[in-house]
């Protein structure tokens, strides 16, 4: 009998991370007016789900190179949550208890994608 425990995307830092992000952002999206939402909302939460969704999609590949592209994808999806979280926080759309936790997360992911990519690269030989 085979007692190996195989890795599962729910069980990666980075796509843990991603996901509680976008939760995060979500529910801070939640609490704007009409037009910030139709505006930065949007944007912001798409960017934002689009982390973990690359992360899953890359893991669900069967090539290193398409694993890493879809990684290298969520690591830009990163910096353009970045860019919609500085939006919002200069327009003052991001309530405090929010802003850290989307600040944290922020500061974390590209370090934990860029662990995956290199562990990627290095690990899997297809």
């Amino acid at each position: 009998m085979d007692n190996r425990k195989y890795l599962h995307f729910e069980d990666i830092e980075a796509y843990k991370t991603a996901f509680q992000l976008s939760n995060t952002v979500w529910n801070a999206v939640l609490q704007w007016d009409n037009f910030s939402r139709d505006t930065i909302g949007k944007q912001f939460v798409r960017a934002a789900d689009s982390i973990s969704a690359n992360i899953a999609e890359g893991y669900g590949r069967y090539s290193k190179k398409d694993k890493v592209n879809f990684y290298r994808y969520a690591k830009g999806s990163t910096l353009e949550t970045l860019n919609w979280y500085k939006k919002a926080t200069i327009r003052k759309l991001i309530p405090i208890e929010h802003g850290k936790k989307i600040e944290i997360d922020l500061e974390k992911l590209p370090k934990l994608i860029n662990w995956l990519i290199k562990f990627t690269n290095e690990n899997l030989t297809i």
